[in-house]
């Protein structure tokens, strides 16, 4: 039988072994001792334009997640607030029910303004300096405003426009020598 060639039908143009090679064994030692040149990091443009849809979504996301945060701390704080006032009203309807009984009426009069009923005698203690001793109740003096209100002026120009003008007072004419 003649020998069978390399290539001819029925053969695939691959090559699957070493020693199928031309040359067999020898060359693929010989490649290994080359250095096979190293690829360079290059961007190819599909690269830098899919890089720049992520850095445009991240930077979209990012607004949209930081709004969302400080949305969020909003409603927290609103909660607080909430729950602070509802503690308040809640607060403000026990006094309001408490001023209603007529016996703490009573104790905040004794209290805060020293008074007694009828028929009671109260008691202060004087000290040897002639001041008051102990807890003297005193009442606050009503604050006055410092300046006045924009509808207090308006209303003081709409007063003054209604009275009669004041007579000019002419000075002396220096000129004029007076005589007695």
């Amino acid at each position: 039988m003649a020998p069978k060639s390399k290539r001819g039908p029925g053969r695939s143009s691959k090559r699957t072994a070493a020693g199928s090679r031309p040359g067999g064994p020898r060359s693929a030692s010989a490649k290994k001792g080359v250095p096979k040149p190293k690829k360079s990091a290059k961007f190819t443009t599909r690269a830098v334009v899919l890089m720049s849809v992520i850095l445009l979504l991240l930077a979209s996301y990012t607004s949209s997640l930081h709004a969302w945060w400080d949305q969020r701390s909003d409603i927290q704080s609103t909660k607080a607030e909430i729950v602070m006032r509802k503690q308040a009203i809640k607060s403000l309807q026990d006094d309001k029910i408490r001023w209603t009984d007529r016996a703490f009426v009573e104790q905040q009069a004794r209290e805060r303004f020293g008074w007694v009923l009828p028929g009671e005698v109260g008691y202060r203690v004087i000290g040897s300096d002639g001041k008051v001793q102990g807890n003297v109740p005193t009442l606050d003096a009503p604050t006055v405003p410092k300046t006045k209100q924009w509808y207090d002026k308006l209303w003081g120009t709409v007063v003054e426009s209604g009275k009669e003008p004041k007579k000019a007072v002419v000075p002396p004419d220096p000129n004029t020598v007076l005589k007695k």
